[in-house]
């Protein structure tokens, strides 16, 4: 019985430990948050609670970094005592002679189910374990942390660019480094490293003495993350490129948006300077209420404005602008980035670098270096005649209205989008995607919708536009969707891919 008890044990162990992989990935894409994790195994019941092992093709795989190893190591520890437990408990029943064997088989069974229901039970057992080593994982983060904030605090010779927004700080920050690196030596951030921990491993790992400028991306989803990242990096220059309605399922509602946004030009010093996307209601309201010195920049009312761009001609290749201060100087720039919105994204980075002494002619030869950034607008040509354009990263009202637009200049072909619709968008999003639906209808000639509960509201803006409903196709993944545009289109059409789900998000 201790043998038969013990194979059992060592198959379940096996079995457990691959399918907590799984919920390891999902509460390290919720930032080991074990309060946003619950929430995700209760919208992902069918997900959580099968006995299926996920082996699915992931968009963000997960990484054992050394948190992962220790969470994962005591996860597995916390179910192999107590399948230890189990077993001796069974061991005793195999040496009991007054046990008759039909009590020694019922008593097997239950261990079985017992071990079943464990397995079935993983998601629970990471949550638990999560909160076991969350002491531990605060100290180890601290110590990163305040290592990182003292090497800050040595370098007295290095200013700190800080980007935060709703959308734009990732796209926003590659430009400032592209730009500032025509006459500094820069450190920027890499892909969306923008938590104390992210920014901790790029100071303490990264960083060394020929960096003259920093540039760190601060994201928030909840009131004071921006506040403690600037007192890690300590800015000289903050940058709010946009403010609009994204992680309102944590934020709740758009005045806390506001606030914690707010914070980085509250943590800048008094001689620091606040850069304003001016355009933006939102930031408009928080730029004149700032006294710090600021510079303003955006495309209309132009007069308000430190730095602006006006003559732009967009294409599906590209802009061409010409940007001017309020001192009179201009230079005409050309990017091979596409849309409206990045002419905001590039002025951001304009401010930043006029803020730091540039010319315009070290501007001009800056911006026509910028390379469009993966998933963010940027055209793929396949070679089959079907041009893509690649805007899956994390779609946003905004985002979304600007890629629409990026696709009606293409003249030829027809225009087809894929899309699984916006999410974290909070009370917001239903009314969000049913107008995303309505702006869908007014440009494209076939819709292909990724998921069908979730991409309703944009099916019934369609609807209200009165869009032909043999041209919208309805599919649960993208692999469906890839091979319905096998069907579909043609050489010369335009395929846009507009947002592309997490991993831990759920038809």
């Amino acid at each position: 019985m201790f043998i038969l008890s013990l194979i059992i044990a060592i198959i379940a162990i096996i079995l457990i430990g691959q399918k907590s992989k799984y919920f390891l990935h999902m509460l390290q894409l919720e930032g080991y948050n074990s309060i946003q994790f619950q929430k995700w195994i209760n919208s992902n019941r069918e997900k959580a609670f099968s006995f299926k092992i996920d082996k699915g093709e992931t968009k963000k795989p997960l990484v054992f970094t050394n948190r992962a190893k220790r969470l994962y190591g005591t996860n597995l520890g916390l179910n192999i005592l107590l399948i230890t437990l189990f077993v001796i408990r069974m061991g005793g029943f195999g040496t009991n002679p007054s046990s008759s064997i039909y009590f020694t088989i019922f008593a097997l069974l239950v261990y079985i189910i017992l071990l079943g229901a464990m397995y079935y039970l993983q998601p629970f057992f990471m949550l638990i374990a999560n909160n076991i080593i969350l002491p531990i994982e605060n100290r180890i983060n601290l110590g990163f942390y305040k290592q990182a904030q003292e090497k800050i605090k040595s370098r007295t010779d290095l200013t700190v660019v800080g980007i935060t927004g709703s959308f734009g700080k990732t796209s926003t920050k590659f430009i400032v480094g592209t730009i500032l690196g025509e006459k500094y030596k820069v450190l920027n951030t890499p892909e969306s490293y923008n938590t104390p921990m992210g920014l901790s491993k790029v100071i303490n790992n990264n960083m060394t003495e020929e960096h003259e400028i920093f540039i760190a991306e601060l994201g928030a989803r909840n009131i004071g993350d921006i506040k403690e990242l600037g007192e890690l990096v300590k800015p000289k220059i903050g940058v709010i490129t946009s403010i609009g309605p994204t992680h309102l399922e944590t934020f709740k509602n758009m005045d806390n948006i506001m606030k914690t946004k707010y914070e980085l030009v509250e943590e800048l010093p008094t001689d620091g300077i606040a850069i304003f996307n001016y355009d933006n209601e939102y930031i408009r309201k928080l730029a004149d209420k700032t006294f710090k010195e600021k510079i303003l920049y955006g495309l209309e009312e132009t007069e308000n404005l430190d730095l602006y761009a006006e003559d732009i001609e967009v294409s599906e290749f590209g802009s061409t602008f010409t940007i001017k201060d309020k001192e009179g100087n201009s230079v005409r720039c050309t990017t091979k980035l596409l849309g409206k919105h990045n002419i905001y994204n590039i002025l951001a980075g304009v401010a930043v670098a006029k803020a730091l002494g540039l010319s315009f002619e070290e501007i001009k030869s800056g911006v026509e270096k910028i390379e469009p950034i993966p998933h963010r607008l940027n055209i793929i040509n396949p070679g089959t005649g079907i041009i893509i354009i690649d805007d899956a990263f994390n779609s946003n009202p905004i985002g979304a209205r600007a890629a629409l637009e990026v696709l009606s200049q293409f003249k030829e072909g027809r225009k087809i989008i894929v899309t699984p619709g916006m999410v974290e968008l909070g009370a917001m999003e239903e009314e969000a995607n049913r107008e995303f639906g309505v702006n869908i209808g007014k440009v494209c000639d076939y819709v292909i919708l990724v998921g069908e509960k979730r991409t309703r509201p944009i099916y019934e803006g369609l609807m209200e536009v009165n869009f032909n409903e043999d041209n919208i196709f309805v599919v649960n993944t993208l692999d469906e969707a890839t091979g319905c545009i096998q069907k579909l289109a043609r050489p010369k059409d335009v395929v846009l891919f507009e947002n592309d789900l997490p991993d831990n998000y759920n038809e």
